[in-house]
């Protein structure tokens, strides 16, 4: 099984190379009416709260599929089309018809499980430009490995029904226009390690259990997150953490010295942090970048910063006396 995991995701990244020199951006703006067509679906979206409204796809029934997979992932699409209100680069142009793997922007691949299904395994439209929102009906695509968004104009929340995706491996959300409480349906997503929330407009707490989940990399720099660190920070087996340009406080706790075993980089410039750093920083050796640089951190530095690799030393001695 873990086999035919690597196997199938190897086979979305040879996929997705490919589409990189394809994808474009233009940073054209909403005209006045799609402004007011788009504030209207978001006014119903969070009136939503149960996650009950969609687009209400009905399937031609000429059109024909190759499994039952395929059929709902062209619904899913279809209903996704509908939620769109600017695509300036006519990306969804080609969502048409019954062949969802020819859409611009899908990508398919065998089922883990079962070679012999091909299915919708990864999505990715980073740059398009798209102003829309993500309608339930994306639940529907329970093969999706991979969902990439970055740098777009989406707005409102992330569905409900999201937690169908139980293969899903890599969430990127980053550089759109979401908003409200931190989704808390990525924290029931099993397969997920790469969770990308950054330049978004989410507010409110982190919940605690974030940290606990088997993630590689989290990044949720430049929302509008207030909370304190949790104290089980420490149980996150993460490489890659950035928590910049929020509103963070506390101490930073003890309990980071538990990370020394996979934890690269930390980044946590810019969240207002006063407190002095706990002597467990000083068993992050695999550490290589830690910028706490624009806070308003106090206190002397632990004896024990001199038994940090030398480059995040020097990298955090260097911010220290510039940012401090």
């Amino acid at each position: 099984m873990k086999t035919g995991k690597i196997q199938f995701l190897s086979h979305l990244i040879l996929l997705f190379l490919l589409f990189v020199a394809a994808r474009g951006y233009s940073g054209r703006g909403l005209t006045s009416p799609e402004a007011v067509s788009i504030r209207q679906r978001q006014l119903l979206y969070y009136r939503d709260e149960f996650g009950d409204r969609g687009e209400k796809i009905t399937v031609d029934p000429s059109l024909t599929f190759p499994n039952s997979h395929l059929r709902n992932a062209y619904i899913a699409l279809q209903a996704w089309k509908q939620a769109i209100v600017s695509d300036p680069l006519n990306l969804t142009g080609t969502w048409v018809g019954s062949n969802v793997c020819g859409y611009k922007g899908v990508f398919c691949a065998p089922l883990p499980s079962n070679h012999s299904l091909t299915v919708v395994a990864g999505i990715d439209i980073n740059h398009a430009d798209i102003a829309g929102f993500l309608p339930e009906e994306l639940g529907l695509l329970t093969d999706l490995a991979l969902f990439h968004i970055n740098s777009n104009r989406f707005c409102g929340t992330i569905p409900h029904r999201f937690d169908r995706l139980r293969l899903l491996f890599e969430l990127d959300l980053s550089n759109n226009r979401f908003a409200g409480k931190f989704p808390t349906v990525v924290l029931r997503l099993p397969s997920l390690k790469y969770l990308d929330l950054r330049f978004n407009e989410f507010e409110g707490t982190v919940p605690s259990e974030l940290f606990d989940k088997d993630l590689d990399a989290i990044f949720i720099n430049s929302n509008r997150f207030r909370f304190v660190i949790p104290n089980n920070i420490g149980n996150s087996p993460v490489s890659v953490i950035v928590l910049a340009n929020n509103r963070f406080g506390g101490c930073l706790p003890a309990s980071i010295g538990n990370m020394s075993k996979t934890l690269n980089e930390i980044i946590l410039m810019n969240n207002g942090l006063r407190s002095c750093f706990p002597k467990e920083i000083g068993l992050l050796k695999k550490l290589t970048v830690l910028d706490v640089s624009y806070n308003e951190l106090v206190g002397p530095l632990p004896n024990e910063i001199g038994r940090m690799p030398s480059a995040a030393r020097e990298l955090y001695l260097l911010l220290q006396l510039l940012h401090w």
